[in-house]
């Protein structure tokens, strides 16, 4: 039997791969400072959103991570993601996880973000 929908809502979940601390044009940013980095990453993460039709505001949950973290290195990502924030006028704060690990693809890096989103489609 058929019934009537008042309404369907459809999504698109994107899966970014990890943002690193590269300009538009691939050139390293921030070379050994850490917040500098962060703050690439966010502006990345925000840029390739707005590649596939999403914001940060879609952003269901972050993964960061940190060449040889320490506890002493939070107010760094803090000042990473604010400054990052403040650029995009986002609210950064989202599900995370982070994770130290011992190196990153390239030396230069000192971070890398992922980034999972579900974009709600017209």
């Amino acid at each position: 039997m058929f019934r009537p929908r008042h309404g369907t809502a459809l999504h698109s979940i994107a899966r970014l791969s990890g943002q690193v601390a590269r300009d538009a044009d691939g050139r390293p940013v921030g070379d050994g400072d850490f917040a500098a980095q962060v703050e690439q990453c966010y502006l990345n993460v925000a840029t390739a959103l707005a590649g596939v039709g999403g914001s940060f505001d879609d952003v269901a949950k972050l993964t960061v991570y940190v060449v040889d973290w320490s506890p002493e290195k939070m107010p760094l990502l803090g000042e990473g993601v604010g400054r990052a924030a403040a650029k995009l006028g986002i609210d950064p704060v989202k599900p995370i996880t982070l994770l130290g690990v011992a190196a990153l693809g390239e030396p230069d890096l000192l971070v890398e973000v992922e980034a999972t989103a579900v974009i709600e489609q017209p």
